[in-house]
């Protein structure tokens, strides 16, 4: 991480920060001077989370959130605000990939997708624009997936937010882009993450299993490592999309 330049002062908020790309995002922003605050519901994980980060030297504070909970996101932005008195980076990257094929599919798990995957992102960065715009300059970035790009048999739901993601972030760009405030999509392939562990349907389950056994995905600190990148550059650079792909994945 020496490669990077520090940023000391910033304050950068990760949901989905108690596993996975969140978690690791989180100990590379702590590690480059970043005051991090860590939003997920399983406050255990987050609690050992910010005790590394402090242990390392970083700044961590903990806020247990439901992002599906538009009261616990403003919850988040404000306490954010408050304990740092800025915020300069905002890492939507809390989600879940729920696959089934349409007709078997059970309802409420599209209804999860779009609350946690879309309207939590579109929520938070609403709830946070307004600091941005009085400091002069904020980074939104938000995680999306190869599947924002590339529709899949049984993948339609997932596809549908991560698609919407993309295009939520596009349009954003492009009405604060003037105003000095930055946006990235992280689009990443496969990852080695508990998020397949929560497919429903067994079936795809087992055949994404295969798939990954095939390659050698990614690992979480390959994406907080882009994220990382894509927040360091000075601010006439805006990192706008990173598409991230295992080398052996078509």
């Amino acid at each position: 991480m020496s490669t990077f330049d520090r940023l000391d002062g910033k304050v950068a908020i990760v949901t989905g920060a108690s596993s996975g790309i969140g978690e690791t995002t989180a100990e590379f922003l702590a590690a480059g001077g970043i005051s991090v605050a860590l939003a997920a519901r399983r406050e255990e994980e987050l609690e050992a989370l910010a005790d590394r980060i402090e242990t390392d030297g970083g700044d961590a504070l903990v806020v247990p959130t439901d992002m599906t909970d538009e009261s616990q996101v403003e919850n988040l932005i404000q306490t954010t605000h408050e304990a740092f008195g800025r915020l300069d980076i905002l890492v939507n990257n809390a989600g879940v990939m729920l696959l089934e094929p349409v007709e078997r599919a059970d309802r409420s798990n599209f209804r999860q997708m779009v609350e946690l995957n879309l309207l939590g992102l579109m929520n938070a960065t609403h709830i946070a624009l307004p600091i941005m715009r009085e400091q002069g300059e904020g980074h939104i970035v938000n995680v999306s997936s190869v599947a924002g790009r590339v529709a899949s048999a049984n993948s339609s739901g997932y596809n549908a937010t991560k698609f919407g993601v993309n295009a939520f972030t596009e349009a954003l760009r492009q009405e604060v882009t003037a105003e000095g405030i930055r946006t990235t999509i992280v689009e990443p392939g496969a990852v080695d993450t508990e998020l397949p562990e929560h497919i429903p349907d067994d079936e795809i389950q087992e055949r994404l299993q295969e798939m990954a056994g095939s390659m050698t995905p990614l690992e979480s600190a390959d994406i907080a490592r882009a994220i990382r990148y894509a927040v360091s550059q000075p601010q006439h650079v805006s990192v706008n999309e990173l598409l991230i792909r295992p080398t052996e994945q078509a």
